[in-house]
């Protein structure tokens, strides 16, 4: 089985890389090292330095390598941070996933594995269902939701195969806790290790499932071998949502770390977001998902041994109108 996996030095794709290469899988990673980092990459898997921007590339290596499998995981999700970079997150999130999409059917693949996000709920009306209506509130929500609705039609024209994942606030190691616009418990945990103050925007009531990496990688990266779960969507994640004033308060007891929080102006986001997981627990037959203090535990003990984390700035904002005041310096 040979795959190709894009964006393998990111978070979640370090971790499905790891039980794809345990599963047998030959894996050739391709990845600009944009937002990931070289060494959270197995080195039993072929690195390829590249954008899945450059379709003369994705050409050259379909060719090349005849994959069997596509997963496609790279992405820039930063959902609140889409409203203000429209151009770039279309770019990224959906004209590079449309790239991989072609070379997929021009090569047969026999399987296109795909993590949208739960982002393309929106506000809904929690738990969300996989049988809902989308009606994403961000660029990201929408980016992925377009990827999500290429790969139905090419699966109709050109019965291109796929499979797709809306995962949910994930959070373990390898996470880039020095990314200040996504990941909220990396954010969180760098913080207290610097003595800040935790940045909540609103008032902290709004409401996540925050889903722990060995509950969400292992399962997306065997998903291929589940024939029923080809051409279906599936939520996965944690079942049990917390308050973000909840999240911090744990955080802090898992790093043994007393913090003060620092409220900010309220973001335009959805406020309680949470979804069913009862189809992916039937077609891969989950029986137990990680507890939220047990997870960050594990997170937390990697996070002290790598250390505090500078904060890059993004240094594409597209529209200055809005954007929140934390995230301009």
């Amino acid at each position: 089985m040979k795959s190709l996996v894009t964006g393998g030095a990111g978070f979640i794709v370090a971790h499905v890389v790891k039980h794809l290469i345990a599963l047998g899988h030959e894996v050739i990673v391709l990845d600009d090292l944009s937002g990931g980092f070289e060494e959270n990459i197995d080195t039993k898997a072929t690195f390829i330095k590249g954008s899945i921007l450059d379709h003369q590339l994705l050409s050259e290596l379909f060719s090349k390598y005849q994959f069997d499998y596509v997963y496609h995981l790279a992405a820039y999700a930063a959902e609140g941070l889409s409203h203000f970079i429209k151009r770039f997150n279309y770019n990224n999130n959906l004209i590079g996933s449309v790239n991989l999409i072609n070379e997929s059917v021009k090569h047969n693949i026999k399987c296109f594995v795909f993590t949208s996000s739960i982002a393309v709920y929106g506000e809904g009306d929690p738990p969300m269902q996989e049988s809902q209506t989308p009606s994403p509130e961000d660029s990201y929500g929408i980016a992925k939701y377009a990827v999500e609705q290429e790969l139905r039609i090419s699966k109709e024209m050109f019965d291109l195969d796929y499979i797709i994942f809306r995962p949910h606030n994930v959070y373990g190691e390898y996470q880039n806790i020095g990314d200040k616009y996504r990941n909220v418990v990396g954010i969180f945990m760098n913080q207290l290790m610097q003595g800040k103050s935790l940045s909540v925007f609103g008032d902290g009531t709004q409401t996540r499932a925050f889903s722990y990496i060995d509950d969400v990688a292992p399962y997306i990266a065997n998903s291929v071998n589940v024939k029923t779960a080809y051409n279906e969507i599936f939520n996965i994640g944690a079942d049990q949502e917390y308050t973000v004033k909840y999240l911090a308060k744990a955080i802090m007891k898992s790093m043994d770390i007393n913090g003060e929080l620092n409220f900010l102006d309220a973001r335009n986001e959805a406020l309680y977001v949470f979804a069913d997981h009862s189809k992916v627990k039937k077609y891969f037959n989950m029986n137990q998902t990680t507890d939220l203090e047990t997870g960050l535990q594990k997170m937390a003990k990697w996070v002290i041994k790598v250390g505090i984390k500078e904060s890059d700035t993004f240094e594409h904002i597209e529209i200055e109108k809005n954007l929140p005041k934390s995230w301009r310096t």
